[in-house]
């Protein structure tokens, strides 16, 4: 049997690529619900598409759920875990309190799935398929999503802190960050072209906009300062921490690629963003986003195999974790 389940993993990695599918604990499958919840992701599509709707923001936002929930210990759904006795919850910590939002769209989901299927349908399985929906309603591919991911028991505050990367992080930080989790620089640029939508805070981009060692400030063609004042006028030097930046300015509700075109303008809102271009010292990233920034299919397909990928990590399956009933606390 062990012979034949071996078999089995290579077979997958062969037909599937390089998409992650395979973890310690086992494999995660298409059509994992079929029988014991046939109607999930029909009741995912529509609570998000109703969620989009009243707030186009919301897309944004619960893709950036699935990303902080797996740069945490892996897809487990962690990161939606309330604090609780000496537990504290990971949205208390810096990367998340007072900027993640979108708990209450994944509550009613749970709600809705629990209804249909009690005690089947895990909520990091559904923060996956959110994500992809979340994706889709607003231009952006569509892929299938590998299922059978189990929730965490626990939450990691000092994890949050420690791997979800900075707004303010270097090109170099951005890679060892990517690194950590098992996703190469390909991958850290392609899912930096999440930032086609949304918004964020001031206190997350007032840095790169007042930095004087930054080149862009000395560009001596003025080529930045229009923007720079737009984005000074939003973000003062003190104060007005959560006023809201449109992460691309030119489509902020849509996912195009037309965030490659603003981070080679240097136009980017984060400088997380754009040290993809300013900091690329052998030019192999540069390349990479103008290749997208030119082709939206390929940014669409590389965009499907890397968040396919980024979803698989470090997956609780089979016996490990459980199926929380409410995805703010661990079952009793």
């Amino acid at each position: 049997m062990e012979f034949m389940r071996i078999l089995l993993s290579i077979l997958v990695l062969i037909f599937h690529g390089n998409t992650g599918v395979l973890s310690e604990a086992g494999l995660l499958v298409l059509d994992y619900y079929k029988e014991a919840c046939p109607l999930v992701e029909e009741i995912v599509r529509r609570n998000v598409e109703i969620a989009v709707l009243r707030d186009p923001r919301m897309a944004a936002s619960l893709l950036r759920l699935h990303f902080h929930d797996c740069f945490v210990m892996g897809c487990d759904a962690s990161n939606l875990l309330d604090t609780f006795g000496d537990m504290v919850s990971e949205k208390q910590a810096g990367p998340n309190l007072n900027s993640a939002r979108g708990f209450e769209v994944i509550d009613n989901i749970k709600y809705l799935v629990e209804e249909a299927c009690p005690y089947t349908v895990s909520c990091a399985d559904i923060l996956a398929i959110v994500a992809r929906d979340a994706v889709a309603l607003r231009g952006g591919p569509r892929w299938e999503v590998w299922l059978g991911r189990k929730d965490s028991l626990k939450a990691s505050f000092d994890g949050a802190n420690q791997f979800i990367p900075s707004p303010n992080s270097s090109l170099e930080t951005l890679i060892a960050n990517f690194k950590q989790q098992g996703l190469d620089t390909e991958d850290l640029v392609t899912l930096s072209g999440s930032h086609t939508m949304g918004k964020a805070r001031c206190v997350s981009f007032r840095q790169r906009i007042y930095d004087k060692s930054t080149e862009e400030n000395f560009d001596s063609y003025k080529r930045y300062t229009t923007f720079r004042r737009i984005l000074r006028s939003i973000c003062p030097e003190s104060g007005r921490d959560n006023a809201l930046g449109a992460l691309d300015f030119k489509t902020p509700t849509r996912f195009d690629n037309l965030y490659f075109h603003n981070i080679i303008e240097g136009k980017g809102l984060l400088q997380s963003d754009n040290v993809l271009v300013r900091e690329d010292l052998e030019g192999e990233i540069r390349e990479q986003v103008w290749a997208y920034s030119s082709d939206q299919q390929l940014f669409f397909a590389s965009y499907v195999n890397s968040i396919v990928k980024m979803g698989n990590i470090n997956v609780l399956t089979g016996n490990e974790g459980e199926v929380r009933k409410n995805c703010r606390f661990v079952n009793p």
